[in-house]
């Protein structure tokens, strides 16, 4: 039964909900032929190395070390799928994916090349992912190598939403005249959902707006 309606109030409880739920590691691969069956629905997470992809998807669950985290840049190195949900197949279950970070170059080429190959192959291969959140560094904003990911995203349709991390570091008007800025540079990208979501993992802004986010995807692609 679909228990959602356009409510916005609705789906911010049901996101709360969907996340304070079950949530574990169920798969990882650093290969295209790795990946696990496509089943339900999934959502992706990608940045560059240290954007803060492992802390946001810990601080989106509730959870301290659902995803790794690290200083060091670049230390997820495979897909990592998460089941997001009971594992009975019931609605209200999805399929998180920690990405791996791009752009690392203090690791070798050839690791970075493989790295940058495995994701765009998943990115233009996977046919249940519903949406790619796309994390900036909200202190410096959209680089030439985002640019390049969003490009991608472009070419092959895959629906993608920005979401700014680190959001805590800057002022309010630094902010206001980032989220302006992307808001610009996104404005001709056929595959960029309009709505840009500033969070910060330290202190839990914007969490509950990103799981409002998801709960009304799953809602619109009928998987509640």
């Amino acid at each position: 039964m679909n228990e959602a309606t356009d409510d916005a109030t609705d789906h911010a409880e049901i996101g709360r909900k969907l996340f304070a739920g079950e949530a574990g590691f169920i798969w990882a691969t650093a290969s295209l032929g790795g990946l696990p069956p496509m089943e339900g629905l999934e959502i992706a997470f990608a940045g560059r190395s240290n954007v803060g992809k492992s802390s946001l998807v810990n601080a989106l669950t509730g959870r301290k070390a659902l995803a790794r985290t690290s200083n060091t840049p670049g230390r997820t190195q495979e897909l990592n799928f998460f089941r997001i949900g009971p594992e009975d197949g019931a609605p209200r279950r999805l399929t998180l994916v920690d990405m791996p970070g791009y752009g690392y170059a203090a690791v070798g080429k050839e690791k970075v090349a493989a790295w940058t190959d495995l994701i765009h192959a998943y990115l233009r291969g996977r046919a249940n992912l519903a949406r790619v959140y796309v994390l900036i560094d909200a202190r410096h904003g959209i680089k030439p190598i985002d640019a390049g990911v969003l490009d991608l995203l472009d070419k092959a349709a895959v629906s993608y939403q920005i979401v700014l991390t680190k959001t805590d570091a800057l002022s309010r008007a630094e902010l206001d005249k980032r989220l302006a800025a992307t808001a610009a540079a996104l404005a001709k990208r056929a595959a960029a959902f309009p709505v840009i979501l500033p969070t910060s993992s330290r202190t839990g802004e914007g969490m509950s707006e990103l799981r409002e986010a998801v709960a009304r995807l799953m809602d619109e692609r009928g998987a509640l």
